[in-house]
């Protein structure tokens, strides 16, 4: 699928200087940042809730650990 976006001149030319570093296609690079952009997005939902089913919240845990230290 091809899709048109429009980047400031600054990310085009650092775009352009990595893509000549690196021997790679505009696209390329892109369909990678993508990737790893996602990726981060995706660990952030499975982190949100993690709490649940715990019986204690992330604060109660906190003090806890911080009371070993005492």
């Amino acid at each position: 699928m091809r899709i048109e976006i429009s980047l400031p001149d600054e990310q085009v030319d650092r775009l352009a200087d990595l893509c000549r570093d690196q021997g790679i296609s505009r696209a390329e690079a892109v369909r990678r940042a993508l990737t790893r952009y996602l990726a981060v997005q995706r660990r952030r939902e499975d982190a949100f809730g993690m709490w649940r089913g715990r019986g204690t919240d992330g604060l109660s845990c906190e003090r806890r650990v911080r009371d070993e230290w005492s």
